[in-house]
């Protein structure tokens, strides 16, 4: 299942290139509207700049991820019917795909969870939920639209951070030497060569902070901001909750460690 919730852009009608809104910024060099095609969409659904998005201005492209929400809603929810030959339900399917992608996310996290031997003891509560999500992927566009997303987010959280609180439990038990001052963000923080194992990074402001060389094993990441974070030689093997978005906004190197997962971004190696 893990596969599926990771993105694959050939099988999807480009549906983040066309559904969702931009604005000029650090990340987009112009402003796109929701349902307006970027202009560098081909027709065949891939990017013309694919390889040069970081050096063409639209980093945001680069640190999106979709968890597969694209293709399963390009091939199993409508049928492998583009929006181009089938501009009636265009807009439907670009209402669509933004609610089935916080749902993949949640299933991801989800998946990660149920893998993690600390969660033995609620594993039926994960699953449950779990199935309840993928059931909510699988339904018709109209009954999609009509998901209560918030809601069902929460119930999800809950289990979640119960989660990351036995996942970290064992870690923060033991005490660290290198214990960092809780704050509501680290924006452009000087993290490096810390001892940073079991940390709540959850939510964090990390952009451009310097976590260079340290150790960041059983932290949890889920919704932290990693744009431009230097993570060059780090450990993050058995981080929680990281993504590939995560990855591929920051900075690393050959020497970072990551997720068997998860792939190396080709713009460390260069």
């Amino acid at each position: 299942m893990i596969e599926d919730l990771k993105s694959d852009c050939k099988n999807c009608f480009g549906l983040c290139c066309v559904a969702l809104p931009y604005g000029e910024s650090s990340d987009f060099p112009f402003n796109k509207a929701g349902g307006e095609p970027c202009r560098n969409l081909c027709s065949n659904n891939l990017c013309s700049i694919h390889d040069t998005l970081r050096e063409h201005g639209f980093r945001g492209c680069v640190s999106y991820e979709c968890f597969g929400a694209g293709q399963h809603v390009s091939q199993s929810i409508y049928n492998g019917k583009d929006w181009r030959v089938d501009p009636d339900h265009a807009e439907e399917m670009f209402a669509v795909f933004p609610i089935v992608q916080q749902l993949h996310e949640m299933l991801w996290y989800l998946h990660q969870a149920l893998a993690l031997k600390e969660t033995e003891a609620f594993q039926a509560s994960l699953l449950t939920i779990y199935e309840k999500t993928l059931n909510l992927t699988s339904k018709k566009p109209e009954e999609i639209l009509k998901v209560d997303v918030v809601a069902h987010r929460k119930d999800v959280n809950e289990l979640l951070i119960k989660t990351s609180e036995v996942y970290r439990g064992e870690i923060n038990k033991r005490g660290k030497s290198n214990n960092i001052k809780k704050e509501s963000h680290y924006l452009g923080a000087n993290l490096s060569g810390l001892n940073l194992q079991g940390e709540n990074f959850r939510g964090k402001l990390m952009i451009g902070s310097d976590l260079s060389q340290s150790d960041m094993r059983r932290a949890d990441f889920i919704g932290a901001d990693l744009r431009d974070a230097d993570i060059s030689g780090s450990n993050l093997t058995e981080a929680l909750f990281l993504t590939q978005s995560q990855i591929n906004s920051a900075i690393g190197d050959i020497h970072t460690q990551i997720p068997s997962y998860l792939e190396k971004p080709s713009h460390w190696l260069k």
